[in-house]
């Protein structure tokens, strides 16, 4: 079983030529609303490569609240955890540009009113806990410690790159991050380089560091290896890094050994740049086994 702790977010799609710069305003054609936050992202990847998934968060009582729940209700996920408050939903802005890069800012809403404790009952040694950074520093930790306490595997996505404290950093089994992500990570943690390698080192956790086109770099204990992406046509590399962990943590979670769960994510990843939003765009396990047949094999790094 995954349990996702995690955030809920309205996604609002801007196309645009070009991505602004500050104090610019670039005119679209194209808005579209979308559900997504990283946490009902990461849910819905799972539940899509057939894992049994619950997500805990929260979401307003707002006429977005509806919206941010159909996709992962849609894909199955168990939505027993999902707290309804007198907040708004949170929303975020994303503009895309043709080549499929992106531009985000988030409002929080009620996902900062998530709290660790409605975690309890919910956890045990069979249970994958699958976390990121949307939801409040402080029940981030918490949620870990109540996770290692009931021996829980954590796959914590360090993603946006806020502060975690030291120790539930290395109370994790598995962390995520992308460049920018594991290069400030490796600021805080005063690491002269932000690699696979340094990080785990560091934080004697499992690291997986997600490089876009170029796949992951990943290291488990003194392994350390490059995994490939898969070839495809970008039209939007929003929530790639959702579809990477969420399948990850589904490969984990049955079983299947860490290499080949981070291929499977990286499979999945790839594939989730081929549309437009977060949700509608994340491949399910037949589309993900047939990119694994695609995808080149792994190369060890120094």
């Amino acid at each position: 079983m995954i349990v996702v702790f995690g955030s809920i977010i309205v996604d609002h799609l801007f196309a645009v030529p070009v991505l602004p710069r500050r104090g610019e305003t670039v005119l679209g054609e194209r808005y579209s609303i979308m559900p997504g936050g990283k946490g009902a992202n990461q849910a819905m990847a799972a539940a899509r490569d057939g894992a049994a998934v619950q997500l805990v968060g929260a979401v307003g009582s707002d006429h977005l609240a509806v919206l941010a729940l159909e996709g992962v209700r849609d894909a199955g996920v168990g939505l027993t955890g999902i707290r309804h408050l007198d907040l708004p939903t949170g929303a975020a802005s994303v503009g895309i540009s043709p080549e499929g890069d992106n531009q985000i800012m988030v409002a929080a809403g009620a996902n900062l009113a998530a709290s660790a404790d409605w975690l309890d009952g919910r956890l045990s040694g069979d249970t994958t806990l699958v976390l990121q950074r949307e939801l409040a520093q402080a029940e981030t930790e918490r949620a870990i410690f109540k996770a290692k306490a009931a021996r829980c595997r954590v796959v914590l996505n360090l993603a946006p790159a806020l502060p975690l404290a030291s120790e539930a950093l290395c109370a994790a089994d598995v962390l995520v991050v992308n460049e920018i992500e594991a290069a400030a990570l490796a600021q805080t943690l005063r690491l002269s380089a932000g690699d696979a390698r340094a990080l785990s080192e560091a934080l004697t956790v499992s690291v997986v560091v997600t490089l876009g086109e170029q796949g992951a770099q990943s290291c488990d204990g003194d392994r350390l290896w490059r995994t490939p992406a898969l070839k495809v046509d970008v039209a939007d590399t929003t929530g790639a890094g959702d579809a990477f962990v969420g399948v990850l943590a589904a490969a984990l979670d049955r079983g299947l050994p860490f290499a080949q769960a981070i291929r499977r994510g990286c499979v999945a990843g790839s594939l989730s740049c081929r549309a437009t939003g977060a949700q509608a765009a994340l491949p399910d396990s037949a589309a993900i086994e047939a990119g694994m047949a695609q995808l080149a094999p792994d190369s060890a790094e120094p």
